[in-house]
Order: structure tokens, then sequence, then C-alpha cells
């Protein structure tokens, strides 16, 4: 099979181009749209196409992200280069292919603009995977670093080794053939954040958006019906000791509002999407409070072992993330109790 492809920046006061007919788009994750265009900032947000021919563009902006193309499941081309960009994929064999284009890196505010796939051959309906699942997390469901040859990073070297496809979740999900959305931010907790920043914005706070660093919702999304929600949230509430002028007077306060406020959100959870199976992450050091929670929700707690934390500033490495992949994929083979 014969590939080329042509890079071509484009001022940001130019329309979308019409390269061909524009694919119907499958969007894995949250996006808002306007006009044609889809604008995002979740990590690991992915939009997919299908059709009938021999060549694709994809069209999409960018000023912080990194962004991966496959054509028929396997990687086309890596794009580091924050710029407005059309990616021309051309000389594919006739027949029926599939094109996506996925977010690697988080953005801690703002995202991309997907513009959309086009084609000169015959547009397809997009592909959508029957079943759907959700990880709600920290860095640790980002993916952080994960690709780091280091555990010393600068915050550049995180953002550029920082790959949200090769994280837990969707490891887990591609496993398992689902569709996924990742609903996580780097040093948020249930109700404290890293080192006590940014009081009373935490991922709870933070989950209704549409896009993490705007404050409107996300619109209603009848065809989103995660039959496995997984969260896992506490590192950055238990990580560093509560300070002077925090809102908990020790960490026995602490770990009480943790429990009461993860309760009140795996509630809001379940009754948003009832019939999902709902699973709780949680290390050594705040397990007790997730098994807590799972006890008073019904939902089921996971006990998350050692790693070899080689990612970025003592984050999950690659392989680390194959073995919570693997932990909750046997979980998820256990009936629930």
């Amino acid at each position: 099979m014969k590939i080329a492809a042509l890079l071509l920046p484009v001022a940001l006061s130019v329309p979308a181009p019409e390269q061909g007919k524009r694919l119907p788009v499958h969007i894995g994750g949250r996006a808002v749209a306007e006009g044609k265009a889809l604008r995002f900032g979740w990590p690991g947000t992915y939009f997919e196409g299908r059709f009938r021919g021999t060549d694709v563009t994809v069209a999409f902006d960018t000023k912080t992200d990194f962004y991966r193309v496959l054509v028929d499941g396997k990687v086309f081309q890596t794009l580091t280069k924050p710029e407005r960009t059309e990616l021309r994929v051309k000389g594919l064999k006739p027949g029926v292919h599939t094109v996506r284009l996925e977010k690697l890196t988080e953005s801690q505010s703002g995202g991309g603009i997907f513009l959309g796939f086009f084609t000169s051959g015959t547009p397809m309906a997009a592909p959508a995977l029957r079943n759907q699942i959700e990880f709600i997390g920290d860095s640790h469901s980002v993916g952080y670093g994960n690709t780091s040859p280091t555990r010393d990073c600068k915050s550049q070297q995180v953002h550029d080794t920082t790959d949200t496809s090769a994280a837990f979740g969707p490891v887990l999900a591609k496993r398992l053939g689902a569709d996924y959305r990742v609903i996580a931010y780097s040093g948020y907790g249930v109700v404290r954040n890293y080192a006590g920043k940014f009081p009373g914005e935490n991922l709870p706070y933070l989950y209704p958006r549409a896009i993490p660093g705007e404050a409107g919702a996300a619109a209603p999304d009848k065809g989103w019906r995660p039959g496995v929600i997984v969260i896992n949230l506490g590192t950055n509430d238990f990580s560093t000791p509560v300070h002077a002028g925090e809102a908990w007077a020790d960490e026995a306060a602490l770990r009480a509002d943790y429990r009461a406020k993860y309760i009140a959100f795996v509630r809001a959870r379940q009754a948003a999407q009832p019939g999902a199976r709902i699973l709780l992450m949680g290390a050594e050091n705040f397990y007790a409070d997730v098994a807590a929670v799972a006890a008073a929700t019904g939902a089921t707690p996971v006990k998350v072992p050692a790693l070899e934390m080689t990612g970025c500033n003592w984050h999950p490495s690659l392989k680390d993330h194959r073995v919570m992949a693997d932990l909750l994929a046997a979980t998820l083979r256990t009936p629930k109790r």
C-alpha cells in the first residue's frame, strides 16, 4: 500500500477546506459544535470516519496539542507542531477505509478544533462501537508523562511525553472493543487538589464541563450510555499534608470530607447512568477510604498495587498503565457482588 502525505499550514481566517466530500464523524469524547467545526479539550478525545476511495484529508487546528492520525487502525503520522493543518493521505488501495484523529496531550485550558475529514471518494457512515466506557480521574488517567525515559521532567517535557491513548483507560477500552471518554485533569482530586491548590475547584467541579478550561456545561448526550465507569481519584487529595489555612483542621477531617463528597459524586454518576457498573480505583494510602465509598454506593473497589512510577515526576510508566489495565480487566471478569 502506497501512502503519501502533504502538510499545508493555512491562515486561521481561512474556512476549513473542502478537500472533496465531508465524511460523517464519530466523536469519542466531548465536543462543542460551532458550524461544521468541533471544539474540544478533554484528554483522549478522538474522531473517526469511514469512506470508500483512495484518499482522505484530515483538517484541524491546535495551539498546544499533539495528535496522531491512523488509517485502517495503523499509525500514519504523529503531529507535534501546533498549527492549522491539512494532512492529505493519498494512494490508498481502492476500497473501504477508516481514518482516526486522536489527541495525545493534556490541555490544561482551551484545546483544539476539528475541521473535518474529506475525500474525493464516497463518504460512508462513521464507525461506532456498541460498548462504551468512561474514565474519570487525575494525571494517572491522563497518562501524564507516561512515555518519558526519565522521572525528571520540566513542564514542556511532561507535555511532550504524555500519550493519553497509551494510558490504562484507552488501553483497556481497546481490548474490550469499546468507545471511551477520558474526563480527567492532572493535579485535581475529589475535594482537594495537589498541595491544596485552587481550593473549591476540584474534579467534580470540572466534570460537567464540555471543555475543561471553560465554564459551559456539556450538552445532554442520549447516545452516551457507558456500561462501565472507572473513577481513579484520591492521589491528589492525600499526596501532600494539609497545611494551615485549608478547609480541614487535619487529615482525619480531610478523609471524612473526601468520603462524603465522593459518595455524592458516585451517586450522581449512578443517577445519570443507572445501567453502568462503577469501579473505584485506589492506592494503598487511601484504599480504605475508597472501599468505604464503594460499600456505601454499591460500586466495586479496585486496589492498585505498588507501581514502578518511572514516568515524569514519579507517575505511572507505560508498563504501569498496562498493569492497571490488566487489573481492571480482571475485575470486570468478576461478577459484581
